[in-house]
């Protein structure tokens, strides 16, 4: 079945947030998760801090889950504001662990507001929290 189109199965994946806060820096090569270093709502504005969630997903193996950034406006490379970040990952087991988030970049400034983080599977969002970087 193309990837594209939605399951006819209802039964949508169980999704737990297990994390959200400030993480150890991540490298998204690797296999390995973040490590929590604060669980939290508000992070502080500084380069390079890691921040975002973790998610559990159960009985969701096969299926494309859809990840949501909305952050506040700052300027892209080309001067525009930067649309919301988004994508799609594949689940690839069961259970299925997951990192959303971002790294603040320079200029710190522009990034300090609102982000929230969501995730969707068949459209439907099953997991979704927003943090404050001031």
């Amino acid at each position: 079945m193309p990837r594209n189109m939605k399951r006819s199965n209802k039964n949508l994946p169980e999704v737990e947030i297990i994390s959200y806060g400030k993480y150890t820096r991540w490298n998204s090569k690797s296999r390995d998760l973040p490590e929590l270093e604060e669980l939290t709502y508000e992070i502080k504005a500084e380069l390079d801090v890691e921040f975002g969630m973790i998610v559990e997903i159960r009985h969701g193996k096969g299926r494309y889950l859809e990840y949501i950034i909305h952050h506040p406006p700052f300027k892209d490379k080309t001067g525009e504001i930067a649309p919301s970040f988004v994508g799609e990952y594949q689940i690839r087991s069961n259970p299925f662990q997951f990192f959303l988030g971002d790294t603040i970049w320079e200029p710190v400034n522009d990034k300090k507001g609102a982000w929230e983080l969501i995730i969707k599977i068949d459209g439907k969002v099953l997991a979704q929290k927003k943090l404050l970087l001031n």
